[in-house]
């Protein structure tokens, strides 16, 4: 295998943003916040209402990224063998032996996953924690790399099952997928009246131009990003003044906190800098810790946003020079 330098995968990287953009229009924030959690090793929840394109979002990074892609849609009758497999009765030798479930893939879209039981969605978040499916007492590694994209729609909640906050800290970002503006909008039913078809992304000229192998070399580049004592200091003292505001029953914990450091340093590679700046953190606060506060049932009665109270968190805190 070829060593792959930092700048070639960088270059590759890049040019995926410019692949995915040839079937997605003005979604550019949500595919850093894919990339940034593929160079973490995390995984991102996607927030949107139904129809901003988190479905095909997912299936163009993954063509674009020649990686394995499985898409699963979260129903309330899921098993949790149903996701990561089960021992099954082999027909002609009449011995159980295991057929992998839809998770053994590198990208795994987890559709609304906030429409099934708690028993399933904790199967799944303890294989992304883990990286690997224990059944019948054997271990059975995932392959890599591997990301869970698992979508939730915000306006309904009849028939759902909220996920719990400690399990919400699974997830490395929380992209939220906006509503396009009226010029992406009408970009976006050109392309429909043009004789684009979201099923089939490589027809809209969507090919692979980075791997697994780019994917590695990025993730040992950013683990070389230097983090400076103050910008450290600045991490810490961001998650710590979300624990002292008012409005929130929950703040960031030590491990949002290094969250947010592993992001912004992933951030700092990607944009061609081998340190972080205040700047990549603040760039990346928003995603990766609003979905770790919880509001206090007062706050949230007099209709306080979880974000607003994040951003003067953040103004709070004196940003190092």
């Amino acid at each position: 295998m070829t060593e792959i330098s930092s700048e070639d995968a960088r270059a590759r990287l890049g040019a995926v943003r410019t692949e995915v953009a040839k079937a997605v229009v003005g979604q550019d924030a949500a595919v850093s916040g894919l990339l940034v959690a593929l160079l973490c090793g995390g995984h991102v929840l996607m927030e949107g209402v139904p129809g901003v394109a988190k479905t095909l979002l997912v299936r163009t990074l993954a063509g674009a990224l020649s990686v394995g892609t499985r898409r699963v849609q979260f129903t309330p009758d899921l098993m949790p063998g149903d996701i990561t497999g089960s021992m099954v009765i082999d027909g002609q030798r009449g011995e159980l032996t295991f057929r992998e479930g839809p998770i053994f893939t590198n990208l795994l879209l987890a559709d609304e996953i906030n429409r099934t039981p708690p028993k399933t969605q904790s199967a799944l978040l303890e294989a992304m924690e883990e990286g690997q499916v224990s059944v019948d007492g054997v271990s059975r590694p995932l392959p890599r790399p591997f990301l869970v994209a698992a979508t939730q729609n915000p306006v309904e909640y009849e028939g759902t099952y909220p996920l719990p906050e400690a399990q919400l800290d699974r997830f490395l970002l929380k992209v939220v997928l906006p509503v396009p503006d009226r010029a992406a909008e009408l970009e976006i039913v050109r392309r429909h009246a043009a004789g684009f078809d979201p099923r089939d992304v490589a027809a809209a000229g969507v090919t692979a131009v980075a791997g697994a192998d780019d994917i590695a070399a990025g993730r040992a580049a950013v683990g070389r990003v230097q983090v400076s004592p103050e910008v450290a200091a600045y991490v810490v003292d961001i998650a710590r003044a979300t624990r002292e505001a008012p409005s929130l029953s929950l703040g960031v914990s030590p491990r949002g906190a290094t969250a947010l450091l592993r992001s912004a340093r992933a951030w700092a590679w990607l944009t061609g800098r081998d340190f972080v700046t205040p700047d990549d953190v603040k760039a990346l606060a928003h995603a990766t810790l609003v979905h770790r506060l919880g509001l206090r049932p007062e706050a949230e009665l007099e209709g306080v946003d979880v974000a607003q109270v994040l951003a003067s968190a953040l103004g709070s805190v004196p940003v190092p020079r």
